[in-house]
């Protein structure tokens, strides 16, 4: 994905929102006037009273119009522009795409829905539309639990720059990067949605199915009777599109971790136990374990789930951690139990700064603290500093470009309120006058960025806004300066 100016934008596919200058979005915040620039009401895919009704709520208590216009543009965007809600086999199916690109992305979807999850028990349609996504998801984990992403139905070719790896593909399928996240993302968004409504009903015996596969899938992909069945090959000029050694990618040891081919990022790991994507393993083992004894009544899937996180948070115990010449005792981001160790943090999820979030870690552990200082520091070489912003990216968009992502992160993690208003600034001042949070940014030219339509980051920078309005809302009540 290129990058794209303004210009390019408003000539593209971010062109298709309606952009209406009045209200909070004529007014003037340092310049720059942002408009509202929700699609017509007509034209939204899913319309939920309670989100709705929280826009306006916490809008009321936000003195900076900018981040008000922001949150009524960004935090609707999953349901105003990316969901398709259905039925299959007489049950609730939702199909979502991730914004300019139509696929579902396991990882994606579910990062998409989870803001809305607080909000499920009071609004039905919204609670059978995020049943949907957890059908679905289990009927695409079904097809093939190797894949990342998925096309609308089974008649569909992959993704373009997909059509040609070398790799098992299957009907339905739009891309295979083996990505340890993806899985565990289906974990959170089921247990938080059970967790939030008290609703069973996804959770029948086509999801229990898909459950097992995902703990088979993770025992196979500990490797410790071979390299198991995933391999990987894609003709690019992108060394991180493509895996090494026959597709089976770098060799480390079968120490108790989970081989991860792929980074969030879809971005090809260098050391194949990447230790922020056990540690999120771990946590969704346990949520899959409780749920397997309380909803699924299956005693054998909850003790093989439990025993395979304590192996697992055992190997990231004695193999996930340095020590770090400056910071001490920190978390690696990848290692391959021979000794080597990669030192650097993305601004995907799961990543060293987002441990708390997908809470792999408390905001206040020694251990995670060390470990954000580093990343926020030039020992990262993915994090940067310049006359935009500062922030962390990775290899996926290049050096010198910032993920605003990462910034969510930092400003969702942070117990410093002076960090949170920092961040909240970059993020105002840095959607190129359109409103929304893009996938990256140049660090010197905010107007220079990638993925006019990123619905992920919209969504979450929703989330920052309204956790904030429920626990610090005195600082939204003062304006940005």
């Amino acid at each position: 994905m290129t990058a794209m100016n303004r210009r390019e934008w408003l000539k593209g596919a971010g062109a298709a929102l309606a952009i209406a200058q009045s209200g909070f979005g004529a007014r003037q915040a340092h310049g720059a006037v942002l408009p509202h620039a929700r699609p017509a009401k007509s034209a939204r895919h899913f319309t939920s009273a309670a989100v709705e009704e929280t826009i306006q709520r916490v809008q009321r208590g936000m003195a900076d119009p900018s981040l008000a216009v922001m949150l009524e543009n960004c935090y609707p965007n999953t349901l105003d522009t990316t969901v398709y809600p259905g039925t299959f086999e007489g049950k609730p199916d939702t199909y979502v795409v991730t914004g300019d690109i139509d696929a579902m992305w396991l990882r994606d979807s579910s990062a998409q829905l989870w803001p809305y999850l607080p909000l499920a028990k009071q609004d039905a349609p919204l609670r059978e539309l995020l049943e949907g996504v957890i059908r679905r998801q289990a009927r695409m984990i079904l097809i093939d639990p190797y894949a990342n992403a998925f096309m609308r139905d089974a008649s569909a070719a992959p993704l373009s720059w997909a059509v040609n790896d070398l790799t098992d593909h299957h009907a339905g399928v739009g891309e295979r990067k083996w990505e340890l996240d993806s899985l565990c993302y289906t974990i959170r968004l089921a247990h938080g949605y059970w967790q939030q409504t008290g609703d069973t009903r996804p959770f029948d015996a086509q999801w229990n199915e898909s459950a097992w596969t995902i703990v088979r899938t993770f025992r196979a992909q500990q490797r410790k009777q071979g390299q198991g069945p995933y391999k990987f090959q894609r003709s690019s000029p992108v060394p991180t599109d493509t895996l090494p050694l026959g597709g089976f990618g770098n060799p480390a040891v079968p120490v108790g971790m989970i081989f991860s081919m792929f980074r969030p990022s879809d971005d090809a790991c260098i050391y194949p136990l990447l230790v922020p994507a056990n540690l999120f393993a771990v946590v969704s083992l346990r949520q899959l374990a409780q749920m397997a004894a309380q909803i699924l009544h299956d005693a054998k899937l909850a003790a093989e789930t439990e025993a395979l996180a304590a192996e697992v948070e055992k190997a990231l115990n004695l193999y996930g951690k340095v020590n770090h010449p400056k910071f001490g005792e920190i978390w690696a981001y990848e290692v391959d139990g021979y000794g080597n160790a990669l030192m650097m943090d993305d601004a995907g999820a799961p990543g060293l700064l987002s441990l708390p979030y997908l809470g792999c870690s408390r905001k206040d552990d020694p251990l995670y603290l060390r470990s954000r200082q580093f990343v926020h520091s030039a020992s990262n070489p993915y994090f940067v500093k310049g006359k935009a912003a500062e922030g962390v990216g990775g290899p996926h968009v290049g050096i010198d470009w910032v993920w605003p992502m990462a910034i969510l992160y930092r400003a969702l993690t942070s117990t410093d309120e002076r960090e949170i208003r920092q961040c909240l600034r970059w993020l105002r001042d840095t959607t190129a006058g359109t409103g929304f949070i893009h996938e990256s940014f140049q660090k010197d030219d905010a107007m220079n960025f990638t993925r006019p339509w990123f619905a992920w980051a919209n969504t979450l920078f929703g989330e920052l806004v309204v956790n904030l309005a429920k626990e610090r809302p005195a600082l939204l009540a003062v304006p940005l300066t």
